[in-house]
């Protein structure tokens, strides 16, 4: 991957609230961004379908949709989190 092609994302995981930087092709899926987030906040190897990434406040419903074709530009901001809630005590 070429610098010129590389797009910088930041991502915020929110069950470690941290953000994390990813360099990445324009032609990488939601799903990859999600699964590199998530190794990289939580350090292990979680499930996937246990998370859902939003982009520009909404939620990406279909994750093999590209960033390219999501319109995503460097510096652009994703949200990781919980698919479904969790109840606090």
């Amino acid at each position: 991957m070429s610098v010129a092609t590389a797009l910088r994302a930041r991502v915020f995981v929110t069950d470690v609230w941290d953000t994390v930087n990813l360099d990445l092709a324009p032609d990488t899926t939601v799903a990859e961004l999600k699964r590199r987030a998530l190794r990289e906040a939580l350090r292990r190897e979680p499930n996937g379908d246990d998370y859902q990434v939003k982009f520009q406040g909404a939620l990406v419903m279909d994750e093999r949709c590209t960033l390219q074709i999501l319109g995503a530009r460097d510096g652009a901001p994703f949200i990781v989190l919980p698919a479904r809630r969790v109840p606090v005590r």
